[in-house]
């Protein structure tokens, strides 16, 4: 299937989700069409995310206006009721040309849950992309910057103080000032830790802080905290690298919520025993030795449903 064919799709899907009635069976054909390909999730992230950027201007004219001249109550009724959906329509036109403005002068990388990718750029430069990553790189001449979408990836960059590396995530751009340094993307969170060397972090025009080695970033909204990590902390967070996962006395929901981004089979955790303290080094795919630990060790016990685990005391 054709890319546009796919856009297509995707945008049906979100005016569907957005401004019909959505349903559970309707979530669960959304997830099918999601599993089927990256290119399909690529498709609906992006466009949803230029959607929540248009569709609030839509939402802000969705009000109704005073009634135009000549229209009687019940024929305003109808063309009041008509203004939202033409709207959303307008909204999802809107996305989709966005999309295309913005995205015709990258190239997408795309990892799945498990998955990982190095990228070598040109520049000598490389790019690891972690689990459910979604990474833009730009082809424009002249530019070194990229777009995280989605998930986390690890930067190796070749310093160029003439064309500075630029990442973009959630509003922020990271500059690389000679650098090693980690980028992870969640839904409300955004996290930089710097490996070597240092990164300028800029947000319109408020103060841009410079992170040296050992510095990681927690941006969340209009917060910005610093913290100073050790050396164990930083291989901790690295140990994606090497397929494994790292837990340093952690607590149960914690880390179940880390197995759970590289895997299908999901952990839960029942709420009484979330707040136990774990700690030990295990593959990404370890999610059975993972369980069988918490049995053994801590006395739990773990029930598999399907896709799921359940741990509880």
């Amino acid at each position: 299937m054709s890319a546009r064919n796919i856009e297509a799709q995707a945008a049906e899907w979100i005016e569907r989700r957005h401004f019909g009635q959505w349903s559970e069976e309707d979530q669960s054909q959304l997830d099918i069409w999601l599993a089927e390909a990256i290119a399909h999730r690529v498709a609906y992230v992006r466009l949803n995310s230029s959607w929540q950027r248009t569709g609030r201007l839509a939402a802000l004219r969705g009000a109704a206006p005073e009634m135009p001249g000549g229209l009687s109550p019940q024929q305003g009724r109808h063309s009041f009721r008509f203004l939202p959906r033409l709207a959303a329509g307008l909204a999802i036109v809107a996305a989709v040309s966005t999309y295309y403005m913005l995205h015709n002068n990258t190239t997408t990388y795309a990892t799945t849950v498990g998955g990982r990718e190095i990228l070598s750029l040109a520049d000598g430069s490389q790019i690891e992309l972690n689990t459910d990553t979604i990474l833009r790189v730009s082809n424009r001449t002249g530019t070194r910057e990229v777009w995280l979408d989605k998930g986390e990836a690890y930067f190796r960059i070749v310093h160029d103080a003439a064309h500075p590396f630029v990442v973009t995530a959630q509003g922020r751009r990271i500059v690389d000032l000679g650098t090693e340094f980690t980028v992870r993307r969640e839904s409300d969170r955004l996290q930089i830790s710097v490996v070597e060397g240092r990164v300028r972090m800029e947000e319109g025009a408020n103060k841009s802080p410079v992170l040296a080695a050992g510095d990681s970033a927690i941006a969340t909204g209009s917060a910005l905290s610093i913290s100073r990590k050790d050396t164990r902390a930083i291989s901790s967070d690295l140990a994606w690298r090497r397929g494994m996962i790292m837990f340093d006395n952690i607590t149960l929901g914690e880390a179940a919520a880390e197995f759970n981004r590289y895997n299908r089979t999901q952990i839960v955790v029942d709420p009484a025993a979330a707040h136990m303290k774990v700690a030990g080094t295990f593959p990404i795919n370890g999610v059975k030795g993972f369980s069988d630990l918490t049995r053994h060790v801590l006395g739990l016990r773990v029930e598999t449903r399907g896709q799921e685990i359940i741990i509880s005391r």
